[in-house]
C-alpha cells in the first residue's frame, strides 16, 4: 500500500490543482465560443448531453456543477425560455423534475463544443506531453471516484 502524504503536500498539491483550474476558467471565459452562451450554461447544455436516456433529474444533473439547486434552477428556466431545454414530470416521481436538451439546444452545444475543444487544445496541449495528460486524467479519476466512495465529513 503507498505511503499517505504528508498534510502540508495534500495540501500544496489540492492549492495547485484549483489555482491551474482557475487560470483555464478565466483565460477559457474570454474565449469567442461564449459570447453566444455564458460558460455555466454551455456547461449546463454539455453535461445534459452526455445523459445516457437523454433526460435527467435536476438533482442528479446539480452533482455536476458547482453551482447552488436556486441557481441551476433559475438557470434552467433562462435556458427553457432560449429554447435550448425542455422540462417533464419525471415518469417515475410524478413530484419530481426531469430536463433534456431540445434539437435548438443539442445543436447549439455542439457547435460551441466543437470551436472549445480545439481552444482547449491549443490553449494546454503545449504545456504537457500525451503521457502527461493521460496521467494527469487517471488520477483526477482515481480521485473522483474515491470522493464518490467516502462520504462527506
Amino acid at each position: 500500500m503507498a505511503e499517505q502524504p504528508q498534510v502540508r503536500t495534500t495540501s500544496q498539491a489540492w492549492e495547485s490543482l484549483f489555482r491551474t483550474q482557475v487560470a483555464v476558467m478565466r483565460r477559457m471565459q474570454q474565449l469567442p465560443e461564449f459570447r453566444k452562451l455564458a460558460m455555466r450554461e454551455y456547461d449546463v447544455l454539455f453535461n445534459l448531453s452526455n445523459c445516457p436516456t437523454g433526460w435527467t433529474r435536476l438533482n442528479e444533473l446539480n452533482e455536476a456543477l458547482l453551482i447552488s439547486q436556486p441557481s441551476l434552477s433559475r438557470m434552467v428556466e433562462r435556458l427553457e425560455a432560449k429554447g435550448l431545454v425542455q422540462r417533464r414530470t419525471a415518469e417515475s416521481d410524478q413530484r419530481g423534475i426531469e430536463i433534456s436538451l431540445t434539437d435548438k439546444g443539442a445543436e447549439l452545444q455542439r457547435e460551441i463544443g466543437r470551436v472549445h475543444v480545439r481552444h482547449l487544445h491549443e490553449m494546454l496541449a503545449p504545456l504537457l506531453s500525451e503521457a502527461e495528460f493521460q496521467q494527469l486524467q487517471e488520477l483526477t479519476d482515481r480521485m473522483r471516484a474515491g470522493l464518490k466512495e467516502r462520504p462527506a465529513r
